[in-house]
């Protein structure tokens, strides 16, 4: 485990990162251009190689994850008619599992936007970021 914090550290070096942009990296706390910090969560998932999605595959994959997703939490909360055989705790395991696959086809999507139609995720990312404190959800610390 330390090694490959190393390996990090030194790519971070070799890429010329900020010691901002290096804590950042490894305490995944982000920092707002005023300085102010903004608690995150960071989930690195892979990039699916062994298939050949289009954006319409994706958005579609994506729309019955989702599905998934609330029909789980509809059986938690006992909306879909049948009595649960799970507890709350396993319940909420399975809501977790199918939350990951909403995740990891939506960082699906990402890829093929980025590879397929040139879109620069970051770019889009921080105007996201933007979005969101101008409507208030993010209160940034003053």
């Amino acid at each position: 485990m330390l090694f490959k914090h190393l390996q990090e550290y030194f790519i971070c070096i070799t890429m010329k990162l900020t010691a901002r942009q290096i804590l950042q990296k490894f305490l995944h706390t982000n920092y707002c251009a005023d300085g102010g910090a903004m608690q995150t969560k960071n989930v690195t998932l892979p990039k699916l190689n062994n298939l050949s999605p289009t954006l319409e595959s994706t958005a579609l994959k994506l729309m019955e994850e989702t599905g998934e997703l609330a029909q789980a939490i509809g059986k938690l909360r006992g909306m879909n008619g049948e009595s649960s055989r799970l507890d709350e705790r396993q319940a909420v395991q399975v809501i977790a599992r199918e939350l990951l696959d909403v995740a990891q086809t939506a960082v699906s999507m990402m890829f093929v936007l980025e590879e397929q139609y040139g879109v620069d995720i970051d770019s889009v990312h921080s105007e996201h970021i933007e979005k969101l404190k101008k409507k208030r959800y993010i209160v940034e610390d003053e």
